[in-house]
């Protein structure tokens, strides 16, 4: 009987009592995160002379001023997005894997003070705003995560991943309150697909025979906007968004499924 219960308890420590990769084995996961942009402007800088504000105002009709618009980021405008998503992955080994993601991101829309607008006749500086319409972005990429330690503990990992994301349509509201000015709902980004990708490091932490949470954080990237000048092209405005890449510091927690 002795030997019977030492040789159940040597099988049972043998045996993989908790969720982990190997090879041929596949997992679903549910995606969370916090992600903080750390650079890549909305849209940059330029100074621009209006010769006469009465298409804008015809209050103000023979009145020049100039534009001063500064450069403004996404952390500015936007602040941090939330994000969730879907990933499956296939193990290569008890260390390795490959998956693929599926993220749904979003941030409110923002209002920042964009620059002002110099009036000569007043001799004054009139502060330009913007409201910038909701961030709605969707990314499909795959990659490759590598585990370190033993399995049925927690393991610390690093993984990369490519693939692309799409961008709704963004459009902005410009406004000169003091001078009565406002360009309603101008187009500003048209929807369109760009470059994405990103580094991370985190740790899994088993809880059951096939269930885990994992912790991470890393740095993700996405690549320019695609631009829509039609209705601030007029105003010597063309070139401001000719940018809208991100460079982000996303938070996740995720809770994995492997079969």
């Amino acid at each position: 009987m002795n030997k019977l219960l030492l040789s159940a308890a040597l099988c049972a420590l043998a045996s993989p009592a908790f969720a982990s990769p190997s090879e041929g084995r596949f997992s679903m996961s549910l995606l969370g995160n916090l992600d903080t942009p750390l650079s890549g402007d909305v849209h940059t800088g330029a100074t621009v002379d209006i010769p006469d504000l009465g298409p804008l105002n015809p209050a103000l009709a023979g009145v020049n001023a100039q534009l001063r618009i500064g450069a403004r980021g996404h952390d500015r405008i936007y602040g941090a997005a939330t994000s969730y998503g879907l990933e499956f992955a296939y193990g290569l080994d008890d260390r390795s894997e490959v998956f693929a993601q599926l993220r749904e991101s979003s941030a409110g829309q923002g209002r920042v003070r964009v620059g002002g607008a110099y009036v000569p006749a007043l001799a004054t500086e009139l502060s330009v705003f913007g409201t910038f319409s909701r961030y709605e972005a969707y990314s499909a990429e795959v990659g490759y995560r590598r585990y370190f330690g033993e399995s049925g503990w927690a393991r610390p990992f690093l993984a990369g991943r490519i693939g692309a994301t799409e961008t709704d349509a963004i459009r902005a509201t410009f406004e000169i309150p003091d001078a009565g000015i406002v360009i309603p709902n101008a187009p500003f980004f048209e929807k369109a697909w760009a470059l994405s990708g990103g580094l991370e490091a985190g740790v899994v932490v088993p809880l059951g025979e096939r269930f885990s949470m994992t912790l991470s954080g890393g740095v993700s990237y996405i690549g320019e906007l695609s631009s829509d000048d039609s209705a601030i092209g007029g105003l010597g405005l063309a070139a401001i968004n000719d940018t809208g890449s991100r460079v982000s510091m996303p938070l996740s927690i995720t809770a994995r499924w492997d079969f």
